[in-house]
């Protein structure tokens, strides 16, 4: 089937004429007297967006909740808005699937594992920033991954999402029809993440191409999945050309992240450390310990960011 056009016209957005508004396209919304967004257990009849979420300038995504939750007590003792220890209430309480956590004008949000999760709870999070009028809104996602070519440990700042084949596109059937959208991301916000690491200093980071996938092990040639149908010499072609093609890591939600900011006009970035090289072996080894400090870069790194553009750095 022959793919629909990428340029798909705005249908509706806050303030179409100011850029730093998000954007919705979806004139169906208008006719929805409250609209539920099921997977947070929120809803515009229940709740008042401009109040509560009105403030956000961050958004901080990542797979697990236990992980996002981390984020928001480490946020929170960076911005001196809280102590690290303090137990932020999770705002979708009410619901298993995602868990939200609020820390002055940062939000931080689980989005599950794989590009149906993440998609799921993007279209609920872009409502949601709609309906709070907020503007200026930028959104990282941070995440762990598995390098190539890389020391473990290293961190991946994305310049550009591909797919498995190396295309920088993300496709979706909709309808019946192929559609691809753009999976580009902010080189600005790419490059002061990168400066931000300088200024840390405590572990290494590159700007380097992500490769998302649909699966774990036989969509990222692993070996030891159930099943596998090549030789560790094709996985091992693989991987290289996919490094002669620029891709630094490997993650499974990166792709639709970056198609779906982009639609919505969300400054965005992902930054992944990677646990292993990818090139050298499969499994991760590492202590747990280890782990956890791998872990936190992450976390460190953005921390350094948001702190600079809230005027709250050490340096200001």
């Amino acid at each position: 089937m022959a793919a629909v056009t990428t340029t798909e016209k705005k249908t509706t957005q806050v303030n179409a004429s100011k850029d730093s508004y998000v954007h919705i396209s979806n004139p169906h919304l208008d006719n929805i007297k409250e609209d539920i967004l099921y997977h947070f257990d929120l809803g515009t009849g229940t709740h008042d967006f401009p109040t509560l979420f009105g403030d956000v300038k961050f958004v901080c995504v990542g797979g697990s909740a236990s992980r996002m939750k981390s984020f928001s007590q480490y946020i929170a003792g960076e911005l001196k808005l809280g102590d690290p220890s303090d137990d932020i209430p999770n705002i979708c309480a009410g619901t298993d699937r995602y868990a939200m956590y609020k820390v002055g004008p940062v939000l931080s949000v689980s989005h599950g594992m794989g590009i149906p999760s993440i998609a799921i709870m993007l279209h609920e999070l872009i409502k949601l920033l709609y309906h709070a009028g907020c503007t200026n809104v930028t959104v990282i996602r941070l995440g762990t991954s598995g390098g190539i070519g890389l020391d473990i440990g290293s961190v991946v700042v994305t310049s550009q999402s591909v797919d498995a084949s190396f295309r920088p596109q993300f496709e979706q059937i909709i309808l019946g029809k192929r559609v691809v959208r753009c999976t580009e991301l902010d080189e600005k916000l790419a490059k002061e993440l990168l400066e931000s690491s300088k200024e840390i200093n405590q572990f290494n980071t590159v700007i380097g191409k992500t490769m998302c996938t649909m699966d774990f092990y036989e969509g990222q040639a692993r070996l030891d999945g159930a099943f596998c149908f090549y030789t560790e010499e094709q996985k091992m072609q693989y991987l290289k050309e996919a490094y002669d093609a620029g891709i630094r890591n490997i993650e499974m939600e990166s792709s639709v992240f970056a198609a779906m900011c982009k639609l919505a006009g969300l400054k965005a970035a992902v930054v992944c450390v990677t646990l292993v090289n990818r090139l050298q072996g499969d499994q991760i080894t590492s202590t747990h310990e280890v782990l956890a400090e791998f872990q936190q870069r992450p976390q460190k790194l953005i921390s350094h960011l948001i702190k600079k553009h809230l005027g709250k750095s050490e340096a200001s």
